[in-house]
């Protein structure tokens, strides 16, 4: 009877899905470094922006389009930059340590390549096919992002702080495609995003202190240790709540938008009161978890009700 092994099509076949898997591999590396889970988030918010904005009438629905696909790429130019300058330090976190760059499946050059191309490409896009100032809200997005905050991990717990600038610039450059202006709808916007991001990413040095330490990284849950981390955690989360709310003065949102930002608002002020009992860090690191878990429910509620109640 004849076996795979007596015939050679069959027996050559798994040398000839080789360099296919290599290439299928290699292409799956090059997205996981434009940080496709993270630049959802950013596609999203832009698109909030933009939809907040729209003028009775609006039909221009490809500019929507070519808003979101220039961000997406300038987006995903920033995070490829921002691996790249990081590469060394990821592979000291377990968390980032396979990631392309320190795992070695993509090389520095391959990766800084990658990185101008997607963000010059995508700023140059967003200002042929939209406007010259979203165009350039991109370029100072990538610019803080990649050449302020990145360093500043190293320096101090104010990159918290001033890496959450470029990370709630989406919204407004959403808006700005839509308008060709900024305006205090737009900043309002881009303030809840702003400050929703620092406890957020507080709350994520607490539990992977020890990480962030390792590679040393000056995040508030290495310096300032729990304590110091848990006052912050709650002071930005009142400034939250006050934040949502303050959108309302600027003209959007609505009574529904009101209803969902004080009952979001009360159980994240209601999560931050468990918080400050005293607890061990054990417990203390469980809490953070959960503070970070609600915090990724919080946000996506909030912006669907500001959608919805427009």
């Amino acid at each position: 009877m004849e076996t795979v092994a007596d015939i050679p099509e069959l027996t050559a076949l798994p040398d000839r899905l080789a360099p296919d898997a290599a290439r299928a591999s290699r292409l799956v590396d090059f997205y996981e470094l434009t940080k496709p889970r993270m630049n959802f988030l950013v596609v999203v918010t832009t698109m909030v922006g933009f939809y907040m904005a729209l003028p009775a009438g609006f039909s221009d629905w490809a500019l929507l389009l070519h808003t979101l696909l220039g961000t997406a790429m300038a987006a995903a130019g920033a995070s490829v930059l921002n691996q790249y300058v990081e590469r060394r330090y990821d592979a000291l976190m377990h968390r980032t340590s396979n990631r392309p760059l320190p795992a070695g499946r993509v090389s520095p050059v391959e990766a800084l390549a990658l990185g101008v191309l997607l963000s010059t490409g995508g700023t140059l896009y967003l200002a042929a096919a939209v406007n010259g100032l979203t165009a350039a809200l991109g370029v100072f997005t990538i610019a803080s992002y990649v050449f302020l905050y990145t360093p500043m991990k190293r320096w101090t717990t104010l990159c918290t702080v001033v890496g959450a600038v470029p990370g709630a610039i989406p919204p407004l450059m959403g808006w700005t495609a839509s308008t060709g202006h900024i305006d205090a709808p737009g900043l309002a916007i881009f303030a809840v995003l702003f400050v929703w991001q620092i406890p957020h990413f507080i709350a994520i040095s607490m539990f992977r202190a020890d990480e962030y330490a390792r590679a040393g990284l000056k995040v508030v849950g290495v310096v300032r240790g729990i304590d110091g981390a848990r006052w912050r955690i709650v002071a930005w989360s009142l400034v939250q709540f006050a934040a949502s709310l303050a959108v309302l003065k600027t003209g959007v949102g609505g009574r529904f938008y009101e209803g969902a930002a004080f009952a979001l608002g009360a159980v994240l002020l209601a999560l931050c009161g468990f918080g400050m009992r005293p607890m061990s860090v054990e417990k203390t690191h469980r809490w953070a978890r959960w503070f970070f878990l609600y915090s990724l429910i919080y946000l996506p509620v909030l912006f669907t009700a500001l959608v919805i109640g427009r």
